[in-house]
């Protein structure tokens, strides 16, 4: 079976029993700090290990989140850890976490600009995309900067991307001067 099935069917699971038992909301806090510690590379490496036993990591897992955590959650990664498949766990917080975002019906929409955004010129944007009819209900944006684009910005949501900078349109201008057969006559002469 494919990681991505694994890990879409085990975040599924973990939904539905948080659904349930009206611990969404809850469960999505400890998702996020799951994250958050397997984005520590000892961490990411200690799930994907199989050297280190379960009983070991069964003490780790204690030590790092009971109290913290939800039952729910720490039931979670007990069953987890009995079934083997905590090296699927980096996997399957981020489906959560993009089943958790369908449910609630939130686009997540990232903004590459040359210079960073004030927050009202995100607001405006965030403002636009709610009114028009390509994002879901509501907006969560992700801004990031990236000085090549030059000027302008690369919108990027549900696998589509918009890119209005100014690198791109200078890449583009350039092609079409290569592909233009009247300069490349002339050129030639």
């Amino acid at each position: 079976m494919s990681v991505a099935r694994i890990a879409s069917r085990y975040a599924k699971s973990l939904i539905d029993l948080a659904q349930e038992q009206n611990k969404l909301d809850r469960i999505l806090e400890d998702v996020q700090s799951f994250q958050k510690v397997t984005s520590e590379r000892d961490f990411y490496l200690l799930l994907k290990s199989p050297i280190v036993n379960e009983g070991k990591k069964r003490q780790i897992f204690e030590a790092l989140f009971k109290g913290k955590y939800d039952d729910l959650t720490l039931a979670f990664l007990d069953i987890l850890l009995r079934k083997k498949r905590e090296g699927y766990l980096p996997e399957i917080s981020k489906e959560f976490l993009t089943q958790y975002k369908i449910i609630k019906h939130i686009s997540t929409v990232k903004i590459t600009t040359a210079a960073p955004l004030s927050e009202k010129a995100v607001e405006s944007i965030r403002q636009k995309l709610l009114a028009s009819d390509a994002t879901d209900d509501n907006v969560e944006i992700e801004t990031a900067v990236d000085e090549n684009l030059i000027g302008g910005f690369v919108l990027e949501f549900d696998d589509k991307m918009y890119d209005s900078s100014v690198s791109h349109k200078l890449k583009q201008l350039s092609k079409e001067f290569e592909d233009n057969l009247y300069i490349s006559q002339i050129i030639a002469r």
